[in-house]
C-alpha cells in the first residue's frame, strides 16, 4: 500500500481493495518503525487519525466519498491544528497548541484527508538544510548523512521514504521546491495568493506559499484543487475560480514554449545537475515542447533583494511570540523588558535570531 501513490490509492479505496482504516494502520505502523530515525515528525496523531480514517469510511459506505477522502496526508508543523501542538520547529511555541485549523488544513479535513502528524522544518521556516529545527535535524531517507533540503524537509522525507503519499509545505525562497528535488519527489509552489495564508504561521508573509510534496504530478493536481480557491479571511487571496488541474495532465506538448533562463548554467553549477536538466530539456523537446533560451540579467539581484524583504518582514511577524500571550515564556525574570529578552533569547535559535536582527536593522537603517 505504501508504494502506492495518490491517485491509485483513491481508485483501490473506491473499488474496496482496503479500507482508510487498515491503509492507516500500514502507515502509521511504518511511522512507528522508520520516522524516528528520519526525525520527519514533530507530532504523531495516530487515534486522531485512525479516528478520521473510520469516519471516511463510513463517508465511502454511504456514497459521499471524494478523490481524497480517507488518503492519509502530514502537515509542515506551521499550519495551525485545532488540538494539536504547532511548533514551527522552534522552542518558542513547543507547548503551543492551536485552538483553531488553518484554512488549508479545514479544507483537506472536509474532503476527507487523514492527518497523521505534523512534521519537523527549519525554525519559522528559515534554512535550506532542515538542521535549523529546535527539534533536530531531518535525515533523507536515500542517505542519512544527507539532508533533506529546507525549510519542507519534514514532509518531503516523510513522502520519499513512503511513510504517506502527500504532504503540505510552505515556499518563501524555496523551501518546497529545494526539499522536494534532493529527496526525489514533486514539489509544487502555486502562485502566491492561490491558496489561502490564514492559520500559516508567517514568516515573510509577501512571499509566504502553501503547496504541495508528492510522488507526482497528478497527486499534485488533486492535493492543489481541493487547497486552492479564495479565501475572505486572508486578504491577499485570490478571487479566481479555481479550475480543474487534472483535467489537463495528459494534453499534448505541442507548441508549448519554455524558457531556459541562460544565467542558471553558470560556473556554479554542479555537472550532474546539468546533465539532468539537459536530458529533461531534451525530453520535453521530443514530446514537443519549444524551448527557447532567454535571459535574466537582474538575476543576481534577486537574493540580495530577497534577504532585505524576507528579514524585514520576519522582524515585524515575529515580535509577536514574546511570552506574553502564548508560547513559551522565560521561567525568571526582573521585569516585562527582562521577560521579553529572556523569553526570545531562550526561545529562537540562532539562525532565526540572525534575521530578525537583519530585518531590524533594514527597517531601522533610515533613523
Amino acid at each position: 500500500m505504501h508504494d502506492k501513490t495518490i491517485s491509485q490509492l483513491s481508485s483501490s479505496l473506491q473499488s474496496g481493495d482496503f479500507s482508510s482504516v487498515e491503509l492507516t494502520t500500514h502507515l502509521l505502523d511504518r511511522v512507528e518503525r522508520l520516522g524516528p530515525h528520519l526525525n520527519a515528525f514533530v507530532t504523531v496523531t495516530s487515534e486522531l487519525a485512525l479516528e478520521q480514517a473510520r469516519a471516511a469510511d463510513q463517508r465511502r459506505a454511504a456514497g459521499d466519498a471524494g478523490p481524497l477522502n480517507g488518503i492519509p496526508i502530514v502537515h509542515k508543523d506551521l499550519f495551525c491544528t485545532d488540538g494539536v501542538l504547532t511548533t514551527c520547529g522552534s522552542r518558542i511555541l513547543d507547548n503551543f497548541v492551536s485552538p483553531y485549523d488553518a484554512t488549508v488544513v479545514g479544507k483537506l479535513k472536509e474532503a476527507g484527508t487523514v492527518m497523521l502528524g505534523k512534521t519537523n522544518m527549519d525554525e519559522f521556516a528559515m534554512g535550506s538544510s532542515n538542521e535549523n529545527s529546535s527539534f533536530g535535524p531531518v535525515k533523507n531517507p536515500w542517505d542519512d548523512t544527507r539532508v533533506p533540503g529546507g525549510s519542507s524537509g519534514g514532509s518531503a522525507a516523510a513522502v520519499a521514504a513512503r511513510l504517506l503519499p502527500g504532504a503540505t509545505g510552505t515556499d518563501t525562497g524555496g523551501s518546497i521546491r529545494q526539499p522536494a528535488a534532493l529527496t526525489g519527489i514533486t514539489g509544487l509552489k502555486p502562485t502566491y495568493g492561490r491558496v489561502s495564508r490564514y492559520g500559516m504561521v508567517a514568516f515573510a508573509s509577501s512571499l509566504d506559499q502553501a503547496g504541495t510534496l508528492t510522488r507526482c504530478a497528478e497527486d499534485a493536481a488533486m492535493m492543489l484543487g481541493t487547497m486552492a480557491g479564495f479565501d475572505p479571511r486572508d486578504s491577499t487571496s485570490a478571487e479566481k475560480d479555481v479550475p480543474d488541474y487534472r483535467a489537463t495532465l495528459d494534453d499534448s506538448l505541442d507548441g508549448l514554449r519554455i524558457g531556459v533562463p541562460a544565467e542558471f548554467f553558470d560556473d556554479g553549477l554542479m555537472p550532474a545537475n546539468k546533465t539532468a536538466v539537459e536530458e529533461a530539456i531534451r525530453e520535453l523537446e521530443k514530446l514537443g515542447a519549444k524551448i527557447s533560451e532567454i535571459h535574466l540579467p537582474n538575476l543576481g539581484l534577486s537574493v540580495p533583494t530577497y534577504y532585505v524583504v524576507a528579514p524585514a518582514e520576519c522582524s515585524s511577524n515575529l515580535s509577536r511570540f514574546d511570552g506574553v500571550r502564548f508560547g513559551h515564556r522565560a521561567e525568571e525574570y526582573d521585569d516585562l523588558t527582562d521577560m521579553y529578552k529572556k523569553t526570545r533569547g531562550q526561545g529562537f535559535g540562532a539562525e532565526v535570531k540572525r534575521r530578525i536582527m537583519t530585518g531590524t536593522y533594514v527597517l531601522s537603517a533610515g533613523y
